[in-house]
């Protein structure tokens, strides 16, 4: 016959709040990990557009709530292990409702778009990593507590979701705007330098620049002190740098006739045209970074010439992709044919002045 008297199961051993709050955050940070690289989760119900954003946006919401109730970790006396816990288990239940919303987002909707929301969630999931780690971490009721706090990525994250495009044309054109700003700022960088014809300039201060007037070129290199050599361009990186300049230019009139394009021809049920679009519009702006800082002091012409080409022909591979693409419903556009006149313009001009290099 049963025991009518048998104890109750023992309560678990709980560790202590903190330690539970780093534990989560530590789950967070692997969280991130398999998201970075997770697929969308096959299903045989159609997407409802209306349907998955208000879930997103509702998902936001709920871990911007949580967050703001773990900042009861901030102040003494500190919960219990056992109101620890259930705190911790809403929080990683909201982070795992948003994920699986961003996974519920089929690839048919655009990579470009997937990518956006992807990126949104992974900034959601970091923030309460990070706010999880400084309540673990820094004691409670300390200014430095306080202010690590208020400073928080989530809550910001959280409300960022509302302002992501609703559909892969308009994350196409927010990518392809993105391009356009990075590479006018590249250009704008560059032409400064060369009005300054100091690149070097205010990286010394008084007392140094000073001192080193009084060091001949031998005691430069010693003390590791640059030479005229390596701060200012010869007359050969002048001349140089004038194609350099207009190819960065046409690097950026590429970008802005695709964007107006897209804008102008874009379907949003071609998603895979767009997607193709900003994959290698994506490249423009990472390979005239790499031009832009080949043309320093002290410049190798070498190094110049292989960088302008791999520029030349990013920029011709997406004026082929946009041609061939919907965006551009007449092929023989004239801007196209331009552009790439231009852009070959400026190559075999580089080619010209790099010649000598080739032939060393």
């Amino acid at each position: 016959m049963a025991n009518p008297a048998a104890p109750a199961a023992a309560a678990p051993n709980l560790d202590p709040p903190l330690e539970q709050l780093w534990h989560l955050a530590v789950e967070l940070r692997l969280l991130m990990t398999r998201v970075r690289v997770g697929e969308a989760r096959e299903t045989t119900e159609e997407f409802n557009r209306e349907k998955f954003w208000k879930r997103l946006n509702d998902a936001a919401e709920n871990v911007s709530r949580e967050a703001t109730n773990l900042t009861v970790f901030s102040r003494l006396p500190l919960s219990s292990p056992q109101k620890t816990q259930m705190c911790c288990e809403k929080v990683h239940a909201a982070i795992e409702a948003i994920t699986a919303v961003y996974y519920s987002l089929p690839k048919n909707q655009g990579i470009t778009l997937r990518k956006l929301v992807r990126s949104a969630t992974l900034d959601i999931v970091d923030g309460m990593a990070q706010l999880l780690e400084v309540l673990s971490i820094t004691p409670a009721q300390s200014p430095e507590n306080k202010d690590l706090i208020s400073c928080s990525s989530v809550w910001v994250a959280c409300e960022q979701v509302p302002q992501i495009p609703r559909d892969n044309r308009a994350a196409a054109l927010l990518m392809l705007t993105k391009s356009v700003n990075f590479v006018k700022d590249a250009l704008e960088e560059m032409e400064r330098a060369v009005e300054e014809c100091d690149p070097f300039s205010g990286l010394l201060n008084d007392s140094e620049k000073d001192n080193s007037d009084n060091l001949d070129n031998e005691e430069e290199d010693v003390l590791g002190f640059p030479n005229n050599r390596d701060i200012y361009w010869s007359e050969e990186d002048q001349e140089l740098i004038i194609p350099c300049l207009a190819l960065v230019k046409a690097s950026k009139a590429c970008l802005k006739k695709i964007r107006i394009s897209v804008a102008e021809n874009g379907k949003k049920d071609q998603v895979a045209q767009l997607d193709d679009i900003v994959d290698i519009s994506d490249e423009i702006s990472p390979s005239v970074d790499d031009l832009a800082l080949s043309i320093y002091p002290p410049m190798c012409h070498l190094t110049v010439r292989i960088n302008s080409a791999k520029l030349v022909s990013v920029l011709k591979k997406a004026l082929e992709i946009t041609k061939a693409s919907h965006v551009t419903p007449q092929p023989e556009d004239s801007w196209i044919p331009l552009l790439i006149s231009a852009v070959d313009h400026c190559m075999n001009r580089i080619k010209e002045l790099t010649q000598n290099e080739l032939e060393l």
